[in-house]
């Protein structure tokens, strides 16, 4: 007979004293540098990122180094206090390479645990903000799918979140993980028009390009299976942040816009919109939260917990900005207005390390449930 299992502790959904602060301040620095004609501005310009607002983020406040221990150059805090970063950096739809650099890099690096070393070099220049990094695989590569490169350090690549803006590229190939500077004989980025124009997409080539190995090939998928896991779960958060201001702001217009001498959020049909998606965002929010304890803690069900915030956040996202750009009537469908920008993340970020469907099946496979037939 064996022994039962020690009950797991239940997840801590709510948010700690010095997460809000965290999130004060980011919200602050966001309000204040990243405001919605801006970013807009910069969208039609070939520089979508405003290295100020990097290095306010990064350095000043120290996001970069969340994750990273103390005694290897980080802050020493973990992913619910990223999550948190990450849920405003998604109400703003600010263009800054924190997912794919502070979060799924740096996962990354961190699951190789070297102390010294190149990796460890690398890390610590994540961590203060003085370089970037992404993984160089398409940006739809869900958690379980590691590609690992044919050839050692040839080939293509792509699409590539925030390749055009990386120093150093993550090569998962086959003999074991490479890190290239992106500026490399033998790199070529090119770069794609994406549908979202906040999050830059490029096709990376490598033609005999020189790189650094970090880890074997054992080594080296694990490493970017983790580093991919935390991407994924953490983008729920960014979800989350988007869906929430999609409402926020959906729920103030409804009041101040006025047809027929009264504010069209009176009428019936429009309250039953918001009150769903009201109830959409804080269920989205139960399952953001989740992942990111569940990431936090090392939990055995992180897998799980990751693929259901991931296959509900995603669609509450995308519902959440079409209603946003619906119920604003004719100024939604403006450039000039920013509910287009959520639309587009909410639309690029549905594909993002796995599509919602790819998601549902992967809960279906952790949990013994009948596969999803759509």
């Amino acid at each position: 007979m064996t022994a039962p299992t020690a009950p797991q502790a239940a997840p801590d959904l709510l948010y700690s004293e010095t997460e809000e602060d965290l999130r004060a301040a980011v919200r602050a620095l966001l309000a204040d540098r990243c405001d919605a004609p801006g970013i807009i501005a910069r969208t039609e310009t070939d520089t979508p990122y405003d290295p100020a607002l990097w290095k306010a983020l990064a350095s000043d406040i120290g996001v970069a180094g969340l994750l990273v221990p103390e005694e290897r150059g980080g802050q020493g805090a973990g992913p619910r206090e990223a999550a948190v970063v990450l849920e405003e950096l998604g109400r703003a739809v600010a263009p800054v390479p924190y997912l794919t650099s502070s979060v799924v890099a740096t996962g990354i690096l961190l699951a190789l645990d070297t102390a010294d070393g190149p990796a460890a070099a690398l890390l610590a220049d994540l961590a203060e903000g003085r370089r970037t990094a992404v993984l160089a695989v398409p940006f739809s590569t869900a958690p379980a799918d590691t590609p690992m490169w044919d050839a050692p350090l040839d080939g293509t690549r792509g699409p590539v979140a925030d390749a055009a803006t990386a120093d150093v590229l993550l090569v998962p190939a086959a003999d074991g993980l490479h890190a290239v500077a992106a500026d490399t004989a033998g790199v070529t980025v090119t770069p794609l028009v994406p549908l979202d124009l906040t999050r830059p997409l490029a096709e990376v080539t490598l033609d005999g390009a020189a790189g650094t190995l970090l880890a074997d090939t054992a080594t080296a998928r694990a490493a970017v299976e983790r580093g991919l896991l935390a991407g994924a779960g953490l983008l729920a958060s960014e979800q989350l942040g988007l869906a929430e201001w999609c409402l926020t702001e959906t729920v103030r217009h409804t009041r101040e816009r006025h047809q027929f001498n009264r504010p069209v959020g009176s009428f019936q049909a429009l309250k039953h919109r918001m009150a769903q998606l009201w109830l959409e965002v804080v269920s989205a929010r139960a399952a953001a939260r989740n992942a990111a304890d569940a990431l936090a803690t090392n939990s055995p069900d992180t897998p799980l917990a990751v693929a259901v915030a991931q296959a509900y956040c995603s669609r509450v996202a995308v519902h959440a900005a079409e209603e946003c750009v619906q119920l604003h009537g004719g100024i939604g469908m403006t450039w000039e207005h920013p509910a287009h920008l959520y639309l587009k993340r909410a639309k690029a970020d549905a594909t993002a390390f796995g599509t919602a469907g790819r998601h549902r099946a992967a809960v279906a496979a952790l949990t013994d449930l009948p596969a999803p037939t759509a």
